[in-house]
C-alpha cells in the first residue's frame, strides 16, 4: 500500500510542558503546522482504504522538499547550497507514524522496520509505503 501526500513535510516538534492544578501536561501548540500535515496523511490513508490492523508492519517514507529560492542564483544552484534538507528524518518520521496510528495499525510499536529518506526535489511531497507482514 502506498500513499502520496503533496506538500512540504513537517517534523514533529518537541512537546511543550505546562502545569495545571499542580500537574504537568505535555502538548503541541494547536497552531503548529504538524497538525495539518498529520491530518493530510490520515486523509490520504483513509482514501486508500487502509484499515486498523494488528501484526508486524514495515514502513518506507521518502520526504521530498522543494528547494527554497535562496538556494539559487542566475547561473543555477549555489555552490554553498545545502545538499540535504534541514529537518531531522526521525522527527518527520514520528509525525507520519503518529498520523497513521489507529488508521493503518493499532499502535506504532507494530512497526518493526522503518526506512526514512529525505531529499530535495522539484515538488514537495511525502511518499509512504506500508507492508503488512502478518
Amino acid at each position: 500500500m502506498t500513499l502520496d501526500v503533496p506538500g512540504q513535510p513537517v517534523p514533529q516538534p518537541r512537546a511543550r510542558v505546562s502545569t495545571h492544578g499542580g500537574f504537568a501536561r505535555a502538548y503541541v501548540p494547536a497552531k503548529h503546522p504538524v497538525h495539518a500535515y498529520r491530518n493530510a496523511i490520515a486523509v490520504a490513508a483513509m482514501a486508500k482504504g487502509l484499515t486498523n490492523r494488528e501484526g508486524e508492519v514495515h514502513v518506507f517514507c521518502r520526504f521530498t522538499f522543494e528547494r527554497p529560492a535562496s538556494h539559487w542564483n542566475k547561473s543555477g544552484l549555489k555552490k554553498d547550497a545545502p545538499k540535504f534538507p534541514k529537518p531531522d528524518c526521525d522527527n518527520i518520521g514520528k509525525a507520519v507514524l503518529d498520523a497513521l496510528t489507529s488508521i493503518a495499525w493499532v499502535d506504532d510499536s507494530q512497526v518493526t522496520s522503518l526506512c526514512l529518506v529525505k531529499c530535495y526535489g522539484e515538488r514537495a511531497t511525502t511518499e509512504v509505503a506500508i507492508e503488512y507482514v502478518s
